[in-house]
């Protein structure tokens, strides 16, 4: 697997610098100045952050007194999770989870199936925003409201929705139920405060890919919302390159295509140079993460 990665980035580089050139990929940010993507890159890593309290959050006895180990188990899987392909990266969060924090596997995934299903929503429900304003009448609104109040209102009717689908389903998904149920927070409080986290930690990263997608492609800001969304699905969906190469530059044209960027020859080289430098900005900031938390982690917890 780390053959195949390392095949696939170097055949990135070299078809970059074939179809753009990289002179013409790192002008960009000359042109907008270099305050850009470090304040850029600054916001990110506050979402690290985030979404490391949300797993502190998740496990307050398991992690409590060891934010800093979790902050870098958490780089370590977000690093994986990008340069891993078809999403293998996430095995490592359980896997870690049990050796630093001595939590067992099937809680941990259990867990992490939950966070990935908010995440997956909260992507979701952005993306519906789009469409919703394209559209001319109020049941489109009403749609968007009732899917984005999907999490609470399965959350406040779980025990029952449980009760009903247990013996119901087929045995594989009848393992799935049981990984969710498992997963989710234990009271209503812990629900909020993990959705309240998860919302606002893509809403950051949304509006700054965006930022970015428009200050170095030119995009109007529909565009660019729509290519951060684009970019941030191809993510979190299992049809994903070794870091990401190739699929998170194509989500982003798809995205900014679907809200309305333009198609003409000028501004599709525009929109892929951006896209480039979107994706190259989230590797570098997912890689200087993992290295400042490595340097401020504290010492490894003894396991139970």
């Amino acid at each position: 697997m780390t053959l195949v990665t390392v095949i696939a980035i170097v055949a990135y580089i070299l078809f970059i610098q074939w179809f753009f050139g990289w002179e013409q990929i790192i002008g960009l940010w000359r042109e907008t100045g270099w305050t850009t993507p470090l304040v850029a890159m600054a916001l990110l890593l506050v979402t690290y952050v985030l979404r490391t309290w949300r797993i502190r959050d998740y496990f307050p006895r398991e992690t409590g007194g060891h934010f800093r180990l979790l902050l870098r188990l958490v780089q370590v899987h977000n690093l994986l999770n990008i340069m891993l392909p078809f999403r293998s990266g996430e095995m490592s969060f359980p896997l870690l989870m049990k050796r630093e924090f001595g939590l067992s596997i099937a809680r941990a995934s259990s867990a992490l199936l939950v966070m990935r299903l908010l995440d997956l929503h909260a992507l979701l429900a952005a993306a519906g925003i789009g469409l919703a304003l394209q559209a001319t009448h109020a049941v489109a609104w009403l749609a968007w409201c009732l899917f984005a109040l999907m999490p609470a209102i399965g959350f406040a009717a779980r025990r029952p929705l449980f009760r009903l689908l247990h013996g119901s389903l087929p045995a594989r998904l009848e393992a799935l139920l049981v990984e969710i149920e498992a997963g989710l927070p234990p009271t209503t409080t812990a629900f909020l405060r993990a959705w309240a986290a998860t919302l606002i930690n893509w809403f950051v990263k949304i509006i700054v890919v965006a930022w970015v997608l428009v200050l170095l492609g030119g995009l109007a800001v529909p565009a660019g919302f729509g290519g951060a969304l684009g970019g941030e699905l191809s993510s979190v969906l299992p049809l994903h390159a070794p870091g990401g190469v190739g699929t998170y530059p194509a989500g982003i044209t798809a995205g900014a295509l679907a809200f309305g960027s333009p198609h003409d020859g000028e501004a599709m080289a525009a929109l892929g140079k951006a896209a480039v430098n979107a994706h190259l900005m989230i590797i570098m900031t997912s890689v200087a993460g993992t290295l400042l938390a490595m340097m401020v982690a504290g010492r490894t917890k003894t396991a139970p």
